[in-house]
């Protein structure tokens, strides 16, 4: 999938992840968000969620990797995380609107 696709989808189910996932805002970064993706290259997704429970985390990252069909990394952005992580999330980071 290329950026827009996986753009198009988390736009087109935000609503959806809200109220399932408690998701309060989705941005896509790294590679594909970069534009640097190679083909076995994996899609990072940072979410601000007040959700701490990690089975319901875990069922999100599974229902992207199904829609996706390759492997996904949801991180969890907070206020104490990894600073250099963190700095790429906001630089890097496309959300969706």
């Amino acid at each position: 999938m290329n950026k827009e696709q996986v753009l198009d989808f988390l736009k087109e189910h935000k609503e959806e992840f809200s109220n399932k996932y408690q998701i309060s805002a989705l941005a896509l970064f790294g590679s594909l968000a970069r534009g640097d993706e190679k083909p076995n290259s994996d899609i990072d997704i940072a979410i601000e969620t007040k959700l701490s429970d990690y089975f319901k985390l875990y069922d999100f990252k599974e229902e992207l990797e199904k829609q996706f069909h390759t492997k996904v990394d949801v991180v969890r952005l907070r206020e104490k995380m990894n600073p250099f992580l963190k700095s790429r999330i906001l630089s890097e980071g496309i959300y969706v609107r």
